[in-house]
């Protein structure tokens, strides 16, 4: 799904799946709390990335969560 905002168009549905991938390994780890409550923290990173121009779900995933496990914030 494709949401204009403003001039910027971003892609929820890429967005969405590397936060699903990146929270599934950081619940699985400990690193997050196991809930259903969106962690802002890792969202941060992962539509910081997106906006900076990563847009391959696998690649966002993975350094999103190299960059909450080193306690980077974006």
């Amino acid at each position: 799904m494709l949401v204009e905002r403003g001039l910027q168009v971003m892609n929820f549905e890429v967005v969405g799946d590397a936060y699903a991938i990146a929270s599934n390994y950081l619940r699985k780890t400990g690193a997050i709390a196991d809930s259903f409550a969106t962690d802002e923290r890792l969202l941060d990173i992962i539509v910081r990335m997106f906006q900076l121009g990563e847009y391959n779900r696998i690649r966002l995933a993975n350094r999103a969560i190299a960059k909450f496990e080193a306690g980077v914030s974006a």
